[in-house]
Protein backbone atom coordinates (compact mmCIF):
# COMPACT_ATOMS: atom_id res chain seq x y z
CA UNK A 1 0.00 0.00 0.00
CA UNK A 2 2.74 2.35 0.75
CA UNK A 3 4.63 1.69 -2.63
CA UNK A 4 1.43 2.72 -4.22
CA UNK A 5 1.29 6.12 -2.49
CA UNK A 6 4.51 6.44 -3.36
CA UNK A 7 4.12 6.22 -7.14
CA UNK A 8 1.11 8.19 -7.12
CA UNK A 9 2.98 11.07 -5.37
CA UNK A 10 5.69 11.01 -7.39
CA UNK A 11 3.97 10.52 -10.94
CA UNK A 12 2.58 14.12 -10.57
CA UNK A 13 6.14 14.97 -9.86
CA UNK A 14 7.32 13.78 -12.65
CA UNK A 15 4.81 15.00 -15.60
CA UNK A 16 5.36 18.62 -14.48
CA UNK A 17 9.36 17.93 -14.48
CA UNK A 18 8.57 16.75 -18.45
CA UNK A 19 6.02 20.06 -19.13
CA UNK A 20 8.94 22.05 -17.99
CA UNK A 21 11.73 20.54 -20.12
CA UNK A 22 10.05 21.92 -23.62
CA UNK A 23 12.11 24.38 -25.99
CA UNK A 24 9.47 26.82 -25.47
CA UNK A 25 10.67 27.29 -21.96
CA UNK A 26 14.37 27.69 -22.47
CA UNK A 27 13.87 30.03 -24.78
CA UNK A 28 12.03 32.51 -22.90
CA UNK A 29 14.58 31.83 -20.36
CA UNK A 30 17.54 33.31 -22.35
CA UNK A 31 19.99 35.96 -20.70
CA UNK A 32 19.75 39.60 -21.74
CA UNK A 33 22.19 41.33 -23.97
CA UNK A 34 22.81 44.68 -24.11
CA UNK A 35 23.10 47.27 -27.37
CA UNK A 36 26.68 47.53 -27.79
CA UNK A 37 28.04 50.73 -30.28
CA UNK A 38 31.49 50.86 -30.88
CA UNK A 39 33.62 52.72 -33.02
CA UNK A 40 33.19 55.78 -34.59
CA UNK A 41 30.06 57.12 -35.73
CA UNK A 42 30.46 58.57 -39.50
CA UNK A 43 27.38 60.25 -40.81
CA UNK A 44 26.97 61.54 -44.45
CA UNK A 45 26.63 65.16 -43.58
CA UNK A 46 30.16 64.69 -41.94
CA UNK A 47 31.65 62.71 -45.35
CA UNK A 48 30.14 65.75 -47.53
CA UNK A 49 32.28 67.94 -45.78
CA UNK A 50 35.90 66.47 -46.60
CA UNK A 51 37.70 67.89 -49.04
CA UNK A 52 40.55 67.10 -50.82
CA UNK A 53 43.49 69.05 -49.73
CA UNK A 54 42.78 69.21 -46.09
CA UNK A 55 45.25 68.78 -43.61
CA UNK A 56 44.90 65.79 -40.62
CA UNK A 57 44.04 68.35 -38.34
CA UNK A 58 41.22 69.87 -40.32
CA UNK A 59 40.03 65.86 -40.92
CA UNK A 60 40.05 65.25 -36.86
CA UNK A 61 38.42 68.19 -36.28
CA UNK A 62 35.23 67.12 -38.46
CA UNK A 63 35.37 63.31 -37.98
CA UNK A 64 37.25 62.98 -34.33
CA UNK A 65 40.01 60.79 -33.89
CA UNK A 66 40.32 57.82 -36.38
CA UNK A 67 40.01 54.30 -34.56
CA UNK A 68 42.79 52.97 -36.30
CA UNK A 69 45.78 54.16 -37.01
CA UNK A 70 48.79 52.03 -38.02
CA UNK A 71 52.64 53.09 -37.29
CA UNK A 72 53.72 51.22 -40.47
CA UNK A 73 51.00 53.20 -42.54
CA UNK A 74 50.60 56.92 -41.10
CA UNK A 75 49.04 58.12 -44.30
CA UNK A 76 45.98 55.89 -43.63
CA UNK A 77 43.16 56.43 -41.55
CA UNK A 78 40.16 54.53 -41.12
CA UNK A 79 37.12 54.83 -39.12
CA UNK A 80 34.94 51.89 -37.85
CA UNK A 81 31.44 51.86 -36.43
CA UNK A 82 29.53 48.90 -35.41
CA UNK A 83 26.49 48.50 -33.74
CA UNK A 84 24.94 44.89 -32.43
CA UNK A 85 21.38 44.85 -30.98
CA UNK A 86 20.65 42.07 -28.52
CA UNK A 87 24.16 40.54 -29.55
CA UNK A 88 23.67 40.57 -33.33
CA UNK A 89 25.37 42.72 -35.59
CA UNK A 90 22.74 44.95 -37.14
CA UNK A 91 25.03 47.74 -38.78
CA UNK A 92 28.35 48.43 -39.43
CA UNK A 93 30.13 51.27 -41.45
CA UNK A 94 33.82 51.52 -42.93
CA UNK A 95 35.42 54.49 -44.22
CA UNK A 96 39.52 54.92 -44.90
CA UNK A 97 41.20 58.09 -45.66
CA UNK A 98 44.52 58.06 -47.26
CA UNK A 99 46.95 61.26 -46.91
CA UNK A 100 50.08 61.94 -49.03
CA UNK A 101 52.27 64.96 -46.99
CA UNK A 102 49.98 64.66 -44.40
CA UNK A 103 46.80 66.67 -47.27
CA UNK A 104 43.83 64.50 -47.62
CA UNK A 105 44.08 62.34 -51.45
CA UNK A 106 41.37 59.87 -51.64
CA UNK A 107 38.21 58.93 -49.51
CA UNK A 108 37.52 54.41 -49.07
CA UNK A 109 34.42 53.28 -47.77
CA UNK A 110 30.58 52.48 -47.94
CA UNK A 111 29.86 56.09 -46.24
CA UNK A 112 29.17 58.21 -48.99
CA UNK A 113 28.95 61.86 -49.05
CA UNK A 114 25.36 63.04 -48.66
CA UNK A 115 23.99 64.59 -52.34
CA UNK A 116 21.98 68.10 -51.94
CA UNK A 117 19.49 67.20 -53.93
CA UNK A 118 17.93 64.20 -51.69
CA UNK A 119 14.91 63.51 -53.75
CA UNK A 120 15.59 60.02 -54.71
CA UNK A 121 16.68 57.26 -51.87
CA UNK A 122 19.29 54.82 -53.15
CA UNK A 123 21.22 52.06 -51.44
CA UNK A 124 24.61 52.47 -50.54
CA UNK A 125 27.57 52.19 -53.09
CA UNK A 126 30.66 50.34 -51.50
CA UNK A 127 33.99 51.70 -53.23
CA UNK A 128 36.28 54.35 -53.53
CA UNK A 129 35.92 57.84 -54.15
CA UNK A 130 38.75 60.58 -55.15
CA UNK A 131 38.44 63.18 -52.78
CA UNK A 132 37.01 66.24 -54.40
CA UNK A 133 37.46 64.56 -57.89
CA UNK A 134 35.11 63.02 -61.01
CA UNK A 135 34.70 60.34 -62.01
CA UNK A 136 35.77 59.17 -65.91
CA UNK A 137 36.17 61.76 -68.72
CA UNK A 138 35.75 64.68 -66.43
CA UNK A 139 32.25 63.70 -64.99
CA UNK A 140 31.56 65.05 -61.55
CA UNK A 141 31.27 62.11 -58.76
CA UNK A 142 27.76 60.46 -58.05
CA UNK A 143 27.10 60.02 -54.41
CA UNK A 144 24.20 57.70 -53.52
CA UNK A 145 22.10 58.54 -50.59
CA UNK A 146 21.54 56.55 -47.77
CA UNK A 147 17.83 56.87 -46.10
CA UNK A 148 18.56 59.04 -42.22
CA UNK A 149 18.63 56.88 -39.94
CA UNK A 150 17.31 58.80 -36.88
CA UNK A 151 14.93 60.63 -39.27
CA UNK A 152 12.50 62.06 -37.36
CA UNK A 153 8.10 61.14 -37.14
CA UNK A 154 6.82 61.26 -40.42
CA UNK A 155 4.61 64.45 -40.58
CA UNK A 156 1.53 64.28 -38.96
CA UNK A 157 2.69 61.06 -37.14
CA UNK A 158 3.27 61.41 -33.41
CA UNK A 159 7.01 61.38 -31.93
CA UNK A 160 7.43 59.85 -28.30
CA UNK A 161 6.67 62.59 -25.89
CA UNK A 162 3.32 63.11 -28.21
CA UNK A 163 2.15 59.65 -27.28
CA UNK A 164 3.17 59.71 -24.24
CA UNK A 165 0.83 62.96 -23.35
CA UNK A 166 -2.14 61.38 -25.12
CA UNK A 167 -1.51 58.10 -22.96
CA UNK A 168 -1.77 60.23 -19.91
CA UNK A 169 -4.49 62.20 -21.19
CA UNK A 170 -3.57 65.45 -22.27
Amino acid sequence: MKLVLRTLAFVPILLLVAACSTDKVTEKLTPYKIDVQQGNVVTQEMVAKLKAGMTKSQVRFILGTPLITDVFHADRWDYVYRYQKAGRLTEERKLALFFEQDVLKRIEGDVVPASPAAEERKPPATGAVEAGKGGAAGEPAKALEQPARNAGPAQGEKGFFGKMLEKVGF
